[in-house]
């Protein structure tokens, strides 16, 4: 079994040489720091790993994803996905992204810091500017450009109570909230 693994990891480090020096086709890691590839060094294809920390277009499977810089594709991590910007799918049980997030995130928690398009589906939805749809328990938007919740509890701190009708509704709703 250790032979494979060797020799696996040696086919992964020839195929990934000079012809894609910016890039790599496979991380594998147990810390961003104990991985075949530095954490700068950018993953378009697979990643797995306990915890690995790259910037990426790849699927992702782990118990904690990172990814750093503008990266995209499908994090599938069994406690947590966090990113910098992101565009594509996170399924976690917590999921964060610092800047932006285009896609679909699904998770116990779910948080983007500053611009978030798409579908969240979770517990608690957090979102700095919405545009799209938060489903869950308790929802969360700063602002919202174009975005619907529904819910137990649905904030969108922008709205004013009825005075955009029907373009907004309130500042917080049950079952269900808005602004267009």
């Amino acid at each position: 079994m250790k032979r494979m693994l060797v020799i696996a990891i040696g086919i992964v480090m020839f195929m990934s040489g000079a012809a894609m020096a910016d890039s790599k086709p496979i991380q594998l890691s147990l810390t961003p720091g104990v991985a075949i590839f530095d954490r700068t060094t950018a993953i378009e294809g697979f990643s797995l790993g306990i915890w690995s920390e790259n910037p990426q277009k790849a699927f992702a499977l782990g118990f904690a994803n990172g990814s750093t810089g503008n990266s995209a594709g499908f994090s599938l991590g069994f406690i947590l996905n966090y990113a910098e910007s992101y565009k594509g799918v996170q399924w976690s049980l917590v999921n964060y992204a610092g800047k932006d997030f285009t896609g679909w995130q699904s998770a116990l928690v779910n948080y983007v810091d500053d611009s978030f398009t798409g579908f969240q589906s979770g517990l608690v939805n957090y979102a700095g500017q919405l545009a799209g749809l938060q489903l869950g328990l308790f929802n969360y938007a700063a602002k919202a450009s174009g975005g619907v919740q529904i819910g137990l509890v649905n904030i969108i701190s922008q709205n004013k109570w009825f005075a955009n009708f029907p373009n907004e509704l309130a500042p917080g709703m049950i079952i269900f909230n808005w602004r267009f």
